[in-house]
């Protein structure tokens, strides 16, 4: 099989795109760099499965002569991270809709299966939890920035379904929770390498508000795989699917894990949502997953306890490390 993964030099593109060689299968990935990084795919370059472009999805032609040549879309790319999201809501809301719109149309045009990444941020302020695909999306006002990113998945996900009900285009949409393993950034805002690179370097890990947030993480490897299984299972056609790991954790619980886990000297310091993203800003207290159907699906669902996920992360931050020292020795 031939799949084409937009987004494929970021965190989780990078990783399926490794999953879906290890199926046998071609991949080709389509990534601007904006987010993503060329070193996430440098050591799959030598794979004659595998090509790579640096373009963007916005590049209409050449969107469209990959799915040509693909038999199955995985279309990730999108804006990403809450510092991105806070700072730069016009391009979130650009790149998330009006990409997104380009695949869709492309992928119509040739019939082609669609696996949309889309985002738990759809739930919004709902206190119904587990989150259950079918659940109503309780989003905030227009006139806090915070919410584009979630009212645009969520007119991605309307597009999508729509072209599957009107125009009979294969789409699964994928409702990502917290994924997290090795490649993922802090950058943009991301806890998990932003606490174990403070824990590294000795700096306080910095925490938003009380740290009693709860959240569910779950590892891109065991996300991947259910992409895998997903894009093999015709029932999961036409459908919403919640994909990550059901078991809570407080961020005042995953930051002392950190500590504990490398040994780091480093306190908790804890900041306002207004001195991190400006006044205004709004959180959601708990997000948990239901994965009744992902599980009757696909008879998956994540699994990798959370301390084997932070020394993972830790491990691959300790390489680039060594890597990066032995590059400015050089």
């Amino acid at each position: 099989m031939h799949v084409l993964i937009t987004g494929g030099a970021g965190f989780i593109g990078s990783h399926l795109a490794e999953r879906c060689l290890a199926e046998g299968w071609h991949v080709a990935v389509l990534d601007d760099l904006s987010t993503g990084a060329a070193a996430n795919i440098a050591h799959l370059k030598a794979r004659a499965a595998f090509s790579y472009r640096i373009d963007s999805v916005f590049n209409e032609p050449v969107v469209a002569e990959m799915i040509d040549c693909a038999d199955v879309v995985f279309h990730l790319a999108a804006a990403v991270g809450v510092k991105l999201i806070v700072d730069s809501p016009v391009r979130t809301i650009e790149t998330n809709v009006d990409g997104t719109q380009i695949v869709l149309r492309h992928a119509a045009k040739k019939g082609r299966q669609v696996l949309l990444a889309s985002t738990s941020e759809v739930y919004g302020k709902s206190t119904s939890l587990p989150f259950r695909e079918g659940d109503d999306l309780v989003l905030g006002p227009t006139g806090i920035g915070r919410w584009s990113y979630a009212a645009s998945k969520a007119l991605d996900e309307w597009l999508a379904l729509a072209y599957w009900r009107e125009r009979d285009l294969p789409v699964t949409v994928l409702r990502f929770f917290n994924t997290v393993g090795p490649r993922q950034s802090g950058r943009y805002g991301m806890v998990l390498p932003t606490f174990v690179g403070q824990a590294m370097r000795g700096e306080p890990l910095t925490i938003h508000e009380t740290g009693r947030q709860r959240r569910c993480f779950s590892y891109v490897g065991d996300v991947v795989e259910a992409l895998v299984r997903l894009a093999q299972t015709p029932a999961a056609i036409g459908e919403v699917v919640n994909i990550g790991n059901d078991q809570e954790v407080t961020i005042n619980e995953l930051a002392e894990l950190v500590l504990e886990i490398t040994g780091s000297p480093s306190r908790l310091e804890y900041v306002s949502y207004a001195d991190a993203y400006g006044a205004g800003f709004e959180d959601i207290p708990r997000r948990v997953p239901c994965l009744d159907k992902l599980y009757s699906l696909i008879h998956y669902r994540p699994h990798t306890p959370l301390e084997t996920i932070v020394r993972r992360v830790l491990d691959y931050e300790w390489v680039q490390q060594r890597r990066r020292a032995a590059s400015q020795a050089a």
